[in-house]
């Protein structure tokens, strides 16, 4: 079985949180329009509370990055934790982009 190239795997774990928190929270709106809710309130407070999710989704479980921590620190494979710290960090770059442009399409930092 054939490994991703890291670089590549980067780039899907940034995209991969950013999909998961818009597709979302738009959906979580399209529910909140169906059931009488104000639509662009519910996007925002769901791409709050999903945010976390988004991360989890986008590094694969959270199995995975255990096992390459215990790697990194048990067996001295250092790499192996700098390549999962990077993968975490391009997560929450892809979750926080996605939240800032939910924020912006929502403007509802303008109300509070």
């Amino acid at each position: 079985m054939n490994e991703q190239p890291f670089f590549s795997s980067l780039i899907e774990s940034y995209f991969i949180a950013l999909g998961v928190l818009i597709g979302g929270s738009i959906i979580g709106g399209i529910a909140a329009f169906i059931t009488g809710k104000p639509p662009l309130t519910e996007i925002f407070n769901l791409s709050n509370s999903i945010r976390i999710w988004a991360i989890i989704a986008a590094i694969g479980g959270t199995f995975d990055a255990v096992y390459s921590f215990e790697r990194g620190v048990l067996h001295g494979q250092t790499k192996d934790i700098v390549k999962q710290c990077l993968l975490i960090l391009a997560a929450f770059g892809g979750a926080q982009s996605g939240a800032q442009l939910i924020i912006w399409l929502t403007q509802e930092h303008i109300s509070r």
